[in-house]
């Protein structure tokens, strides 16, 4: 369950990204440094995570759910990594805020040439309070795996648009050839963000 003191924190990150991508004549170059302010303050504390969205999975990273705007102008997502966990070179079509939580990711990022995958030479980590950012606009491809082999790890993901629901594309590696998928969700219920004390009637 998500401690009460959790809630608010949650819930005033949520209604501070609604505001931001509601606001007349916003560009993405002016919203992703505000968005990425407002990420760094969520994830610069680690009481808030419900237990039931920071479960690893003994085969297979996992992608839960922690709000879904009802216009799918936004997205709230844990990511939970056991050791060794990595997931494959993939894309998102949408801008996307990636915030270490706890532990460590290594992030490569990759772009198309001719059809062709260059990796980056450069392996960036970040680690827990950092933000990593992508976009169609300034990149768009990676690769991302947890950067310790003895524990979980966990990000916190803010993205432009609904990602359990978007068509977007994986990578082999050694051909560039892209494959469409649809990431889809973990958790089958979502945190109740407004969940209150119990009071005796």
């Amino acid at each position: 369950m998500m401690p009460n003191q959790g809630v608010p924190c949650l819930l005033d990150f949520v209604r501070q990204v609604h505001d931001l991508v509601t606001l007349p004549g916003q560009t993405e170059a002016m919203l992703l440094p505000a968005a990425t302010r407002l990420l760094t303050q969520l994830i610069a504390t680690d009481a808030w995570l419900p237990d039931d969205c920071a479960r690893p999975h003994p085969v297979r990273y996992q992608q839960y759910l922690l709000y879904g705007d009802p216009l799918d102008r936004f997205s709230v997502v844990s990511f939970v990594w056991a050791p060794g966990q990595a997931t494959p070179i993939h894309d998102h079509t949408v801008w996307g805020l990636v915030g270490v939580l706890r532990g460590a990711e290594y992030n490569v990022s990759y772009r198309l040439d001719s059809g062709r995958l260059v990796p980056n030479p450069v392996i960036e980590r970040y680690e827990a309070g950092e933000v990593a950012v992508v976009s169609p606009t300034i990149g768009d491809i990676h690769q991302v795996r947890n950067a310790h082999p003895d524990k979980t790890s966990v990000s916190i993901h803010l993205y432009g648009g609904n990602i359990g629901r978007i068509r977007r594309h994986v990578f082999d590696p050694l051909t560039g050839t892209e494959k469409t998928f649809v990431s889809g969700y973990a958790n089958v219920t979502v945190p109740n963000l407004w969940r209150a004390e119990p009071t005796d009637l």
